[in-house]
């Protein structure tokens, strides 16, 4: 491949390293799957050249950017790139393939590695991201697993990937379990362009011509939402309900959501938005509990007052195939009956 031949995204893999030559915000928001920052201008520096292009002149901004880009490229070249061979061979991107990584492969080719430059940066993987997603979703050979709140749907997921089956974990991408209380503690969901990233790139990884599971979700998973293509296919595909006692769900509730315990006066402030649905009284009572740390009745009240009236109703209407939906009983969810479960999945598929 000759310096002038332009790389285009699904070349992306030919490449010993991908670099991410944006500022640290920049890559933090997106970036391409395996790629590693490499910034030649800072958030601080690249907010400064921005204002004076504004303000004063590009000449300045050019002038003072160079000066920084090359501080930068010197680190880089000390530091990061310290231990790369004579052959190596990096394949740099920026926003759309223009300055930042052009002066970062000008440098690298001094040097005498075989630098190339993305043709059209991140912006042309963004394209490649939403092209992936509107024509794999529609051939994706979904199931849908389904279940009112404390199935474990999503332990049962983990344990069809375990057994090598192929899943979709929206939840995991998501960083977030797609309740109210479902937000994991000390960690951000992420951006609305990373969710999609992370699922283009797992698309791109599955047989088209075997089955993909993955949860029935609403429309969004904390704030992220799921793209609308996925939404529609999602709706018509061929549902599993998980179908647990109340006693299993429960008891699976106390383990998965224990560290709701650790933070009293947030779940109690949580459960605050639930006033207009459920009643002063009910939330005063539920908050009395969530404060006292006593979840055992609080999830039982939330699961039986809150979750399940809405589940079946919900169910029956997003999901096409609910009334041909095939149905596993379950009356314990512990580790060993999870297994048992995704056991009985593979063996629907296989029947």
């Amino acid at each position: 491949m000759s310096h002038r031949q332009p790389v285009r995204v699904p070349e992306r893999h030919q490449f010993d390293a991908l670099i991410d030559a944006r500022s640290p915000a920049e890559f933090e928001l997106d970036h391409i799957p395996g790629a590693i920052n490499c910034p030649v201008l800072s958030n601080e520096e690249r907010a400064e050249i921005g204002t004076i292009y504004k303000q004063v002149s590009p000449f300045e901004a050019k002038r003072l950017g160079a000066a920084y880009v090359s501080a930068n490229l010197a680190r880089h070249l000390r530091e990061t790139f310290a231990d790369k061979p004579a052959n190596w061979k990096p394949l740099v991107y920026c926003w759309r393939g223009g300055l930042r990584s052009g002066s970062m492969v000008t440098w690298l080719r001094l040097v005498g590695w075989d630098a190339q430059q993305l043709a059209g940066g991140y912006k042309a993987f963004r394209g490649h991201v939403i092209e992936k997603l509107e024509t794999l979703v529609p051939q994706l050979q979904m199931r849908v697993l389904c279940g009112a709140t404390g199935s474990a749907k999503t332990r049962v997921l983990h344990a069809l990937a375990e057994r090598g089956e192929q899943v979709l974990d929206l939840e995991g991408y998501a960083n977030h379990k797609g309740s109210l209380l479902g937000g994991l503690p000390g960690i951000e969901q992420p951006s609305q362009k990373r969710f999609e990233t992370l699922l283009a790139d797992q698309l791109e990884k599955f047989d088209l011509s075997q089955p993909v599971y993955l949860e029935g979700e609403s429309a969004k998973i904390g704030r992220v939402g799921l793209p609308l293509v996925l939404v529609q296919h999602l709706h018509k595909a061929p549902v599993i309900e998980v179908r647990a006692t109340t006693a299993a769900r429960l008891s699976y509730l106390l383990r998965d959501y224990a560290y709701l315990g650790d933070d009293p006066e947030a779940l109690a402030t949580k459960l605050g938005w639930l006033k207009e649905l459920q009643g002063k009284e009910t939330i005063g009572r539920w908050q009395q509990w969530a404060r006292a740390r006593e979840l055992s009745p609080l999830f039982e009240e939330l699961m039986l007052r809150h979750y399940d009236p809405h589940y079946e109703r919900s169910q029956s209407n997003h999901f096409v195939q609910w009334p041909q939906r095939q149905v596993l009983e379950a009356d314990d969810l512990s580790d060993e009956a999870i297994a048992r479960l995704a056991e009985q999945v593979i063996a629907l598929q296989a029947g």
